[in-house]
C-alpha cells in the first residue's frame, strides 16, 4: 500500500513539468539570441546606411567633377565626340550619366538600363552639391538607385544640365550576403548558448539537487536531521534556513504528539487499572451489599475522572480547529468575578484560603469559555497555592481590550518550567498531583480558549513565590466565524 501511495503521489512522465534547468536554458538562450539579433540588425542597419552614404558621395562627386570640368572651359564639342569615354569612367555597367543643354536633346546619354529618372530640379549653378541633394528611387528589378542633378554655365552662356545615377547592385548583394550571415550567426549562437547554458545551469543547480537528496533522507525517525548550508549558494541559504526551521517545528510537534500519546496512555491506564483492581478484589470473594455499593461509588469516581479527561481532550481537539465558532457577548467583568468567587469559596475555605476580586468594565468574549478559563486558573491556584494565602482575581482595561489576572502565593516556579506549564499533561509538581483529580489539561485548555479569542495567556513567577497568570482579551472580534450577540 505504501508503494501504491508513492506511485500516486509522484506525477507520471507525461505529466511531469518542464525542468528548471531546461526552462532556464531556453530562456537564457532566447535572451542571448535576442541580444545577438539586435546587435546583428544594428550592424546591418549601420552597413546599409554607410553604403548609401558612400553611394551618395560617389554620385554627388561624379556630377560635381563634370560640373567643374565644363566650368573650366572644356570644349562642349569634344564632350559630344567621345560618349564611350564616359561609359568607361562610370565603373558600373548600369550607371547613368547624361549631359543636356537647356531645351535640347541630351548630348551624352549613358543609360544602359533605359531607366527613366523622375523630374527633379537641378542644383543651380554656383551652389555646391551635398548629400541632401542626392535623390533615390527603386529600379523595376528592385535595385536601389541614387541620383543627383545639377546645372553648370559654360563659356558661351548656355546652361548644361548634368545627371548622374548609381545602381547599388553590388551593395545590395553585399547586404543580402551579410543578412544571411547574421541569420546564421544568430542560429548558431542560440544553439551554442543553449548547449553551454544547459551545462552551466545544471552545474549551478547542483546544490539544489543535493538539497533535495538530503531532504529525501528525512523521516519521522530522523527529524533531528538538518540540511547543510556548507557550500550552499547565498540564494539557497535562506531557503535552507527556512526549511530547517520548519523541520524544527515539525520535530517539536512530533515529539509533543509522541509525548501526548504516551501521557494519554499513562493517564488512562491509572484509572482503568484501579477499576480492574477493584473489580478483581470484589470478585475474589462474596461481599455485602454495602461493600458492593462502596465499590460502585469508587468506580464511579474513576469513571468520572476518565469522562472529564475525555471531555477535555475533545475540547482541545475542537479548539485547534480554526473554524470553531464563538458566541461573543459583552460580559460584565465585576459580576463574573463575583460569581467565580462564590463558586470556589467553599473549596478555598477547606485550605484556609481567601478569594479577593477587583475590577470592573465590559469584556467581549464567549461567556461559557471565559468562565471555564478563569475557573481553571482559580482551581489551579487553590490546588497549588499555600494554605492560608490569598488568591486575587483582578481585571484592568488594556487598550480596546482587557487583561484579567489570577494571582496566588505558592512555591516559586523555575524559569525553565514556566514555558512548559501549558503543555498537555504537564505538571510542575508531579508529586502533589499524583493520584489527584488533576489531569494536567487545565492550563492547555486555558491557552486554547485564548487562542480562539485571538488573545494570549502568559505566566510569571517571582522568587518569593507569587505566581500570576494574565489573560489578554482583545476588543470586539471582526472575524465572521465569531458571532457577536
Amino acid at each position: 500500500m505504501t508503494n501504491v501511495m508513492k506511485e500516486t503521489a509522484r506525477p507520471s512522465a507525461s505529466k511531469r513539468a518542464m525542468s528548471l534547468t531546461l526552462r532556464a536554458t531556453l530562456l537564457f538562450a532566447l535572451i542571448a539570441s535576442l541580444v545577438v539579433s539586435a546587435v546583428g540588425f544594428y550592424l546591418y542597419y549601420s552597413m546599409d546606411k554607410e553604403l548609401v552614404r558612400r553611394a551618395d558621395y560617389q554620385v554627388s562627386g561624379r556630377v560635381q567633377y563634370f560640373r567643374h570640368l565644363l566650368a573650366n572651359e572644356f570644349p562642349l564639342s569634344q564632350l559630344s565626340r567621345n560618349p564611350g569615354l564616359f561609359e568607361n569612367m562610370l565603373g558600373n555597367e548600369r550607371d547613368i550619366l547624361t549631359f543636356r543643354l537647356e531645351g535640347e536633346p541630351p548630348l551624352i546619354n549613358v543609360n544602359p538600363s533605359q531607366l527613366i529618372l523622375p523630374p527633379v530640379a537641378p542644383v543651380p549653378h554656383g551652389q555646391p552639391l551635398t548629400l541632401e541633394t542626392v535623390h533615390h528611387l527603386m529600379a523595376p528589378d528592385g535595385t536601389p538607385v541614387r541620383f543627383a542633378r545639377a546645372s553648370v554655365q559654360i563659356e558661351d552662356g548656355r546652361t548644361v544640365e548634368i545627371t548622374g545615377a548609381h545602381f547599388m547592385t553590388e551593395e545590395s548583394r553585399l547586404l543580402e550576403t551579410f543578412r544571411w550571415e547574421i541569420i546564421g550567426a544568430v542560429l548558431f549562437a542560440y544553439l551554442l548558448i543553449a548547449a553551454l547554458g544547459y551545462v552551466v545551469i545544471r552545474r549551478g543547480l547542483k546544490p539544489l539537487r543535493n538539497m533535495a537528496q538530503e531532504a529525501t533522507q528525512i523521516h519521522p525517525s530522523s527529524l533531528s536531521t538538518r540540511l547543510s548550508t556548507e557550500n550552499a549558494p547565498q540564494e539557497l541559504q535562506q531557503l535552507i534556513y527556512s526549511f530547517n526551521d520548519m523541520l524544527e517545528r515539525l520535530s517539536e510537534g512530533y515529539q509533543r504528539l509522541t509525548q501526548f500519546s504516551a501521557d494519554l496512555a499513562h493517564e488512562i491506564r491509572t484509572p482503568v487499572g484501579a477499576l480492574m483492581g477493584h473489580c478483581q478484589v470484589a470478585l475474589y470473594q462474596p461481599r455485602s451489599v454495602e461493600e458492593y455499593e462502596t465499590l460502585l461509588a469508587n468506580n464511579m469516581e474513576e469513571l468520572e475522572r476518565i469522562s472529564r479527561m475525555v471531555e477535555n481532550i475533545l475540547f482541545l481537539a475542537r479548539a485547534t480547529d480554526a473554524r470553531s465558532v464563538l458566541t461573543i457577548t459583552s460580559i460584565d467583568v465585576s459580576s463574573e468575578i463575583t460569581r467565580i468567587q462564590e463558586y470556589f469559596e467553599g473549596l478555598a475555605e477547606e485550605r484556609g484560603m481567601v478569594l479577593y476580586g477587583e475590577g470592573q468594565g465590559i469584556l467581549y468574549a464567549d461567556a461559557i469559555l471565559f468562565q471555564r478559563a478563569i475557573s481553571n486558573l482559580v482551581a489551579n491556584a487553590v490546588r497549588y497555592g499555600h494554605e492560608g494565602s490569598t488568591i486575587t482575581i483582578s481585571a484592568h482595561p488594556q487598550g480596546k481590550g482587557m487583561e484579567v489576572h489570577v494571582t496566588s502565593q505558592g512555591n516559586p516556579i523555575p524559569p525553565e518550567k514556566l514555558g512548559k506549564l501549558f503543555d498537555r499533561f504537564y505538571r510542575a509538581d508531579a508529586s502533589r498531583s499524583e493520584g489527584g483529580s488533576s489531569s494536567g489539561l487545565g492550563l492547555s485548555i486555558v491557552q486554547a480558549i485564548m487562542a480562539l479569542h485571538q488573545g494570549s495567556v502568559r505566566v510569571t513567577s517571582s522568587p518569593q513565590g507569587e505566581t500570576r497568570f494574565t489573560l489578554s482579551f482583545p476588543g470586539p472580534l471582526s472575524d465572521p466565524d465569531h458571532r457577536l450577540s
